[in-house]
């Protein structure tokens, strides 16, 4: 994490769990929010949310302790973390700092969900907080897509020109692709709606594209999409390289002459 963090929301899974850099990112003016490892046990120092009724104290209790005997549907509390720093001249620190931990209740197993942050109430609220995280998976499966269906990773091509044209072509063909899929969505059932998603839409988009393009040509005023793309085969298959020789001109010319 560096200046360019500044005012920028970065949003963390758990392969990159680490205190230092959480702290780097808050030191640079950064905002963020991860899930927390089942391995940290943070100790509270302050409750952010109050709820009525008789409550358990939470202050000086390490969160794993407590965890298990709560029965609020949120919880919300500023949490202390110990770490060390990088060394610095042969001399390891431990730190101490405090971040935000929200806790949102799972209806069904009742177990928590626990998202660590710098973000105070006043910026977003705990629900807002769990929400913002859950969007990151849409753009996990946005570069699910890519490299599934687009093959964005096996890319064999070294040219820079190459492999910006694959890349646009890919991303030209995600948003054609979640277009169609966003206006279609409404002229069908929503309980079927809900079982389209984007991912299965372009694999079944992908495969039916050679009986789709010939009424996309039709559309543009191209009656003839055979013809159209005899065209273009011709067109692309001459050879730029003018003043080159071929190896078979000899025999060629023998030919023709």
């Amino acid at each position: 994490a560096g200046p360019w963090v500044r005012d920028h929301l970065l949003l963390f899974d758990l392969g990159y769990f680490k205190f230092q850099l959480f702290s780097r990112s808050t030191h640079h003016g950064g905002y963020f929010v991860s899930r927390l490892k089942r391995s940290a046990n943070p100790r509270i120092v302050r409750v952010l949310r109050t709820h009525r009724g008789r409550t358990r104290d939470l202050v000086g209790k390490r969160l794993r302790d407590v965890l298990a005997g709560l029965r609020r549907e949120v919880l919300d509390v500023e949490v202390e973390v110990e770490f060390r720093r990088r060394p610095y001249r042969g001399k390891t620190t431990v730190v101490r700092e405090r971040f935000r931990l929200v806790g949102i209740r799972d209806p069904e197993t009742q177990a928590y969900h626990c998202f660590l942050t710098n973000l105070t109430p006043e910026q977003l609220s705990a629900e807002d907080v769990a929400a913002v995280y859950r969007a990151r998976w849409v753009v996990e499966l946005l570069f699910k897509e890519l490299k599934r269906v687009y093959q964005l990773d096996v890319i064999t091509r070294a040219a820079p020109v190459i492999i910006e044209a694959l890349v646009l072509t890919a991303l030209l063909t995600l948003v054609v692709s979640h277009r169609i899929f966003h206006h279609l969505g409404g002229s069908v059932s929503p309980a079927i709606a809900r079982r389209i998603t984007p991912l299965r839409w372009a694999e079944v988009l992908a495969a039916l594209a050679g009986s789709l393009l010939p009424r996309v040509l039709s559309t543009a005023g191209i009656r003839d999409p055979i013809g159209a793309i005899v065209t273009l085969m011709l067109h692309e298959g001459v050879d730029p390289n003018v003043h080159r020789d071929r190896l078979l001109d000899p025999w060629t010319a023998l030919l023709q002459g």
